[in-house]
């Protein structure tokens, strides 16, 4: 008898710790939150709110192994305005996602920008989980916050001439900023003017900017080497320049400032340890 005492005993225990131990899997929200705005940094400061420098979040064994080290994220050019960018847990994000020129996978997230229809589309596909149209709605700019898994996604609006009007279209593109791997990424969209302190302020310390070098339909030349020097960014991607005219013409004045290279493929890693020493320009191919 005082044997099964004990015995009942030890499976009440065992039943007790196993009861605590199980928690529910069930209750958890599908959709990452969007989080508040983060204070505006100085220039000085390094990107803030960065993904990976927050506690990892529990994830299930079957969603661990990704292609991509932790600190790394990987940028292909598909032509135009539109890099695909894929995170450490590869989440894929498309820029000025548009009709024309698209990847071939489905992304997680979209951003787009007005100034042509090359740079939005009214007719996203349906599996993308998160629109964001870079432009005012009404007199309002856009303003977004996102946080998607390891990527965090901010924008900083800017104007655009109207083509209609021949003026100004308030807050008609955004320079969106990617927080992801330990890196800043800014994607300056269809930029048509310098910017001010506070726009400057706004974006942050800059690793890796995704830049439009036509000189003609964006900003001249002159403007947008202004732009680059003051962003301070390690490393510089060309896109938006139509030939191989016009992305020479801005190559030859960035080489007086920063070394440039030339990749045979149209995608590459980038981490934060293999940024380069001093600032370059990175051609990737196609346009």
């Amino acid at each position: 008898m005082r044997y099964l005492e004990t015995v009942s005993r030890w499976v009440s225990a065992a039943a007790i710790c196993l009861a605590a131990s199980f928690v529910p899997t069930g209750t958890a929200s599908a959709a990452e939150p969007i989080q508040a705005p983060a204070p505006k940094p100085e220039m000085t400061e390094g990107c803030p709110g960065l993904i990976a420098a927050r506690p990892p979040r529990l994830m299930p064994a079957a969603f661990q192994r990704t292609a991509l080290n932790p600190d790394q994220v990987r940028l292909t050019y598909i032509g135009h305005s539109t890099f695909l960018i894929e995170s450490p847990r590869l989440v894929r994000i498309a820029t000025d996602y548009n009709d024309y020129v698209r990847p071939t996978i489905v992304p997680d997230i979209v951003t787009m920008n007005h100034a042509h229809s090359t740079h939005y589309t009214e007719r996203p596909d349906p599996g993308i989980k998160y629109v964001l149209r870079g432009w005012a709605d009404g007199e309002a700019p856009a303003r977004y916050d996102l946080t998607v898994q390891d990527v965090r996604v901010r924008n900083v609006p800017t104007n655009i001439r109207s083509w209609a009007t021949g003026g100004t279209e308030r807050h008609g593109n955004s320079i969106f900023i990617f927080e992801i791997g330990a890196l800043c990424i800014a994607h300056l969209g269809h930029l048509h003017h310098t910017l001010t302190q506070q726009q400057l302020n706004e974006i942050g310390r800059i690793d890796v900017v995704l830049v439009p070098v036509d000189g003609s339909y964006t900003l001249d030349l002159d403007g947008m080497m202004e732009v680059l020097t003051a962003l301070k960014a390690q490393l510089v991607i060309p896109m938006h320049y139509f030939s191989s005219f016009t992305l020479d013409r801005f190559l030859a004045r960035a080489a007086t400032n920063w070394d440039v290279e030339k990749n045979d493929v149209p995608s590459v890693v980038v981490s934060k340890a293999t940024l380069p020493a001093k600032p370059k320009v990175l051609v990737l191919p196609g346009h």
